[in-house]
């Protein structure tokens, strides 16, 4: 049975396996280039939540089983797509009728990234080697002049590394990042809400001058402020929807009573598994409420409200923002959905259609 439809029929048991037993029952078994193995664990990876790749890298790099270096190339792939990248997976061994680039990724900016992925940095690299590279995708036309490498290493102790890029060559050309810093930027892409946030992060990985830091400083801020007003999500949940401040006033100290944001992230989950389930599909988190498939077809938003029992004619209160509208026009199958704390059911409003034509969801609470 291959991978997908396994881990449909069988999550549980497919979620409690280790990276190296999906390897071993992926295709054949066999992780080579352009075989079954490998294609069927690519489209996995692509449909799995973050902190399971998160999981799998850390497996790569603290057990050492074999084809780990080949797995955590796979892995660091993906993590370029959680960034909105458009990746490109590299082979695993390098023919000499091939570039052998790890990955290549393009960022919506326009920027090309040549991904080089190293278990460890206990060995020197040649680095004119993975220049070369660059150079062969320039004059195949496959990058354009705003391109750039980007070493990934799996462990936090590179300086080894880091002199020997800046000892080069090439030191205005590279850039250097662990594995665990790179999860640590797809987190905060989730948990933030505004596009510019992405961008922002996505800034880090090219090469900068930081001589003078104020573009290091605007990323921190743009980031640290989206994530923050995210993070508030019981506020721009509720607060923000539009709503009086006597709505959701507590009568007797005439003091906002907000849900708890972990209450609200447990609904939210529970609604996007009720979407899972309706449409047959499985959707991987874009940011802290957009959602969509791997093949960025269906994409959806969701948004909460608690009920509010002082005007029973207008219970639920939402917000729809402008940046939800533009990354539901990317999908061609699309839904607002809207979410009801004290209910077990949310509606899926297809943007194509009148707001008028809600589909219902069932979901279930833990």
């Amino acid at each position: 049975m291959p991978l997908l439809a396994l881990w449909t029929a069988e999550p549980k048991a497919i979620g409690e396996s280790t990276i190296e037993q999906m390897v071993a029952i992926a295709g054949d078994g066999n992780l080579k280039d352009s075989a079954s193995c490998s294609q069927e664990l690519r489209e996995y990876l692509t449909q799995i939540p973050s902190k399971k790749l998160a999981l799998y890298v850390e497996h790569c790099l603290s057990s050492g089983f074999s084809k780990s270096g080949m797995v955590l190339q796979d892995l660091i792939n993906e993590l370029g797509r959680r960034l909105d990248y458009k990746v490109t997976n590299g082979r695993y061994q390098g023919t000499t009728n091939a570039i052998g680039f790890d990955g290549l990724w393009i960022s919506p900016e326009g920027h090309s990234i040549i991904a080089e992925v190293k278990t460890t940095d206990t060995y020197r690299i040649s680095l004119d080697t993975i220049s070369r590279y660059r150079e062969k995708l320039l004059a195949s036309g496959e990058v354009g002049s705003h391109s750039s490498i980007l070493i990934v290493v799996g462990r936090d102790d590179t300086g080894e590394l880091e002199a020997q890029v800046r000892g080069s060559r090439h030191a205005w050309d590279i850039r250097l990042i662990s594995a665990d810093a790179l999860l640590k930027l797809v987190q905060l892409k989730e948990n933030a809400d505004g596009p510019e946030t992405g961008r922002k992060i996505r800034s880090l990985l090219t090469p900068m001058e930081y001589t003078r830091l104020d573009e290091m400083v605007d990323v921190m801020f743009t980031t640290a402020t989206d994530v923050e007003a995210a993070m508030a999500e019981n506020v721009t949940e509720e607060q923000e929807e539009g709503i009086p401040a006597v709505e959701a006033e507590n009568e007797s100290k005439g003091v906002w009573q907000f849900t708890d944001s972990g209450l609200l992230q447990a609904k939210r989950e529970q609604i996007i598994a009720g979407v899972e389930k309706a449409f047959q599909t499985k959707l991987i988190k874009r940011s802290r409420a957009l959602y969509w498939d791997a093949s960025h077809a269906m994409c959806v938003a969701t948004t909460i409200s608690k009920r509010y029992t002082r005007r029973p004619s207008h219970p639920y209160w939402y917000a729809y923002h402008p940046q939800w509208d533009e990354f539901l026009q990317e999908g061609t199958q699309s839904f607002l959905v809207l979410g009801c704390m004290d209910l077990n059911f949310a509606f899926a409003i297809p943007r194509a259609i009148p707001v008028s034509s809600p589909r219902q969801l069932e979901h279930h609470n833990n």
